[in-house]
């Protein structure tokens, strides 16, 4: 199953109550959050409007961070993007190139939300999701929040002329589906993010395992000249010893002539 999560912007009410049960569940320290709230007003005074940008993962099928990423700290998963700490390195390319600006460095290393990926994978729900109280998010198969997200976009034509499904084809497709009131430039998402470079795919799929694979052989070789010199050695020393025996033995005639 691909999964996904629906995030409703016309239900958002900037309670922040996400932000707080995210950082509450995961046991995130001081000053790490991987939801952000952002005011955003529009418009010419005085016909102002008013809305909140719920800055998140957006969880991209083609995602460029995965594609950059040196050791596999990010990967996909389920069709999410999840994060392992642990193996970060901490090059920062997962900020530099994110589309959505969503990575953070904490500690040295990458942060950003990585779906609730154990919490779920014991049957649980997202954080976010079970306390969000105007049912603006949902978590389940992409392809049913897709098909919610047309009926709720359905639904609020009336009042938003401009209401749009965000995320169906967008970065190779989201696991984080928009319901957006309005034109996605009013909140600051780019309408059409840029796709991975070629290059930086060249570099994870060819240049990257090359270079690995060139360490390894260089390791290997490194063995292969430590096993021949210690081998080299081991022979220079029998010689040595060989030869001082010979001496010994040569010393030892030479005195019973002597005697003689």
């Amino acid at each position: 199953m691909t999964s996904a999560f629906l995030l409703d912007m016309s239900r958002c009410i900037g309670c922040e109550a996400c932000v707080v049960a995210c950082k509450t569940g995961n046991e995130l320290p001081i000053g790490r959050q991987y939801i952000e709230l952002i005011e955003h007003t529009s418009g010419t005074f005085p016909n102002l409007t008013g809305g909140f940008q719920n800055q998140r993962c957006y969880h991209c099928s083609d995602a460029t961070c995965v594609a950059v990423c040196p050791t596999g700290a990010l990967f996909k998963d389920d069709g999410l993007t999840r994060l392992n700490r642990d193996a970060c390195s901490g090059c920062g390319y997962c900020v530099q190139s994110c589309p959505y600006d969503v990575p953070k460095m904490s500690d040295g290393r990458a942060s950003k939300c990585d779906a609730c990926a154990s919490n779920v994978g014991g049957g649980g729900s997202p954080w976010c999701v079970t306390t969000c109280p105007g049912k603006a998010l949902k978590y389940g198969d992409r392809e049913e929040i897709l098909a919610e997200a047309h009926q709720r976009v359905d639904t609020i034509k009336g009042r938003y002329p401009n209401a749009q499904v965000y995320g169906e084809t967008q970065a190779g497709g989201l696991g984080l589906i928009l319901v957006l009131p309005d034109d996605p430039e009013t909140l600051s998402i780019p309408a059409d993010p840029p796709p991975t470079p070629a290059s930086a795919n060249l570099w994870k799929n060819w240049v990257q395992p090359i270079s690995m694979g060139s360490t390894a052989v260089a390791v290997a070789g490194l063995g292969v000249l430590g096993v021949i010199a210690r081998r080299n050695h081991i022979a220079e020393m029998n010689e040595v010893e060989g030869s001082e025996e010979a001496a010994v033995a040569a010393g030892d005639g030479s005195e019973g002539i002597n005697d003689a």
